[in-house]
């Protein structure tokens, strides 16, 4: 190695890496972009419909595309492992991009499912993909932090799309216009479609796999002139069969990085996706006769609770060097159900209005300093190289299957018990999180790897 030469692993951060988390990191934010508008997109389907849709359809509609991210998650995460990360790095925004724009031109409702599913598919991809790929092109020191702002630039996602649709229906009155609210969707597709055209397959995975000579020019690329990749120490475990990712060890990884994400899971979507529904089911808008106004107020108190997303996230990276990923995350599942406590308190009691409003934002602050962050770093800090794309997908796919259930039932536990239910059940699920991180974190990760 000459005077000039870098290790890739201890360098410097440059521009290069930069691009790739920005690149990398737009998935996240589709993902979360995607279900805020989801849940904007449903109310105004009703009124479309002229009869307001079942809880059945709404929960079918609102899980198509949680569907297809389970799936995707799993395929594309299992396909990374052996083929790599640049095809499907560019095949996930493609499919995106395609379904979303089948929706913005073909006006039926008939439709929306099965392009549900596809973009599902894509961010089920990304979801698997990007903190795989930012973890391996980032120094050692910087992975953590990379990873977790990764996942913390979703909240973009959630506050921008809530913004633009407010801002968009609240001087009009056409609920018709619901699939023309896709273009966000389409444009932010386009954007991470163009940001990885010049991308290269991961030098790690290349050396990992005995192209050595093509992981030294694909780190030159990425990242400039000098860089040099060693051969990861697990690259000699070579590819895990399938059938022994749910054995052994790596069956008590499963359990720790899933389970959680999965209670995470209906949290996020069960609460994010029907917010504006939660909101008007609480009576916190005011009661205007016009169900279109319904939608709009509803919208512009999710906006406001949205913005409470990037605080949390921020919070959360100021402490994720300081205190232990399980203590994080254990703790933040229990201050979520604290919150969601304030919120059915302040329903039953008629407190006032700021209680309610407090409450939310008390789950969305820990709920994104706590599980919603550390659930996407866990799987890079449990799995080597050689399994870290199956793992990733697996506890990313948990997580889907708990968005799945909560974005399905969340309508059914409304119709059946009332917000008191919906929330009930919620604060339940989100104690089972802390339960199942704390007991099972002592023993995957515990305090002297930590």
């Amino acid at each position: 190695m000459d005077s000039k030469s870098v290790d890739m692993s201890t360098m410097p951060l440059r521009a290069g890496h930069l691009h790739v988390w920005f690149a990398a990191s737009l998935g996240q934010v589709a993902g979360a972009a995607l279900a805020t508008l989801t849940g904007i997109i449903l109310p105004l389907v009703g009124i479309v419909r002229t009869s307001s849709l079942s809880s059945l359809a709404q929960g079918a509609i609102a899980s198509s595309s949680l569907v297809g991210i389970m799936i995707g998650s799993l395929l594309f995460g299992r396909l990374s492992d052996r083929r790599g990360y640049l095809l499907y790095f560019r095949l996930c925004p493609a499919m995106i991009l395609a379904a979303s724009l089948a929706v913005v031109f073909v006006d039926s409702i008939a439709y929306l499912p099965a392009a549900m599913l596809v973009m599902g598919l894509g961010i089920g991809g990304e979801y698997s993909l990007d903190s795989d790929y930012i973890s391996q092109i980032m120094p050692r020191r910087w992975r953590l932090t990379a990873v977790g702002a990764a996942k913390a630039l979703s909240s973009i996602g959630n506050i921008a799309v809530a913004a633009i649709c407010y801002f968009v229906l609240r001087d009009g009155s056409d609920p018709h216009i619901w699939n023309r609210l896709m273009i966000i969707i389409s444009a932010l597709a386009a954007l991470m479609l163009l940001c990885r055209l010049r991308f290269t397959q991961s030098p790690i995975w290349l050396a990992a796999h005995g192209f050595q000579p093509q992981a030294q020019q694909a780190a030159r690329r990425l990242l400039g002139d000098g860089v040099t990749v060693a051969t990861p120490e697990s690259a000699a475990a070579g590819h895990t069969p399938w059938r022994e990712m749910f054995r052994g060890e790596n069956l008590k990884k499963v359990i720790f990085s899933g389970v959680p994400w999965a209670c995470e899971g209906i949290g996020v979507y069960g609460i994010g996706v029907f917010l504006p529904a939660l909101i008007m089911a609480l009576g916190l808008e005011s009661a205007a006769a016009d169900p279109y106004r319904h939608v709009v107020e509803s919208v512009e108190l999710t906006t406001l609770v949205n913005f409470v997303i990037l605080p949390g996230f921020i919070l959360g990276l100021c402490f994720i060097g300081r205190w232990r990923p399980v203590r994080m995350q254990t703790w933040g599942f229990v201050l979520c159900a604290a919150g969601l406590a304030l919120l059915l308190a302040s329903y039953r009691l008629h407190w006032p209005l700021w209680c309610s409003i407090g409450g939310f934002m008390i789950f969305e602050l820990f709920l994104n300093a706590g599980p919603h962050l550390i659930t996407f770093i866990i799987p890079t800090r449990i799995y080597d190289i050689s399994e870290r794309g199956s793992g990733a997908g697996i506890a990313a796919a948990f997580g889907k299957a708990g968005a799945v259930i909560g974005v399905f039932f969340m309508p059914q536990l409304l119709k059946w018990g009332g917000i008191e239910l919906a929330l009930g059940v919620t604060i339940a699920v989100h104690l089972v999180g802390a339960v199942v991180t704390a007991v099972m974190g002592r023993r995957i990760m515990p305090p002297k790897r930590g």
